[in-house]
């Protein structure tokens, strides 16, 4: 139940659209055959450290690229409660799109709309078009997004609301 495998079915996206799909990730020196294996199968590769060292170089980071592509744990889509992870409002608020394994129905998060989630390849690579397709709008869209539902000044007082009744 790690995010690996969570991403082993969507190793060919980066072959079926024409944006750049880059991972940051630490491999090491005994991990050179699935290096070589997801740089083939059109991957970019960076090394942790050199995006996110700090919380700047993080932000710097999401805010020089187009947008998120993430999977999940399997055990996220069992449990279908609509998770995101914490990079995704990240994402929005730098304003950029993010196109995100489809985790369960949500009441609040849109599947196509500066957010996109996808359940399969098909779907992924649609997805990665349409945010591709209308990029500045769903730039715009993601930016809306965060702030209607990842803004502590709104979300924290519902929840202290909701939480004390």
């Amino acid at each position: 139940n790690d995010k690996r495998s969570g991403f082993l079915p969507f190793l060919d996206v980066p072959q079926r659209t024409t944006q750049l799909l880059e991972l940051a990730l630490c491999l090491g020196a005994d991990e050179k055959g699935e290096q070589a294996e997801l740089l083939r199968r059109g991957w970019r590769l960076r090394e942790p450290a050199t995006v996110a060292s700090t919380p700047w170089d993080y932000q710097r980071y999401i805010q020089a690229s187009r947008g998120e592509f993430s999977c999940v744990k399997p055990s996220c889509i069992r449990l279908q409660n609509a998770w995101i992870g914490d990079r995704t409002p990240c994402y929005l608020a730098s304003g950029k799109p993010a196109v995100v394994q489809h985790t369960g129905p949500s009441r609040f998060l849109p599947d196509a709309a500066g957010l996109f989630r996808f359940h399969d390849v098909e779907e992924a690579v649609r997805c990665l078009k349409t945010a591709a397709a209308d990029y500045e709008r769903q730039c715009r869209l993601a930016r809306a997004l965060a702030e209607e539902y990842f803004d502590a000044r709104k979300v924290v007082g519902r929840v202290l609301e909701r939480s004390l009744v």
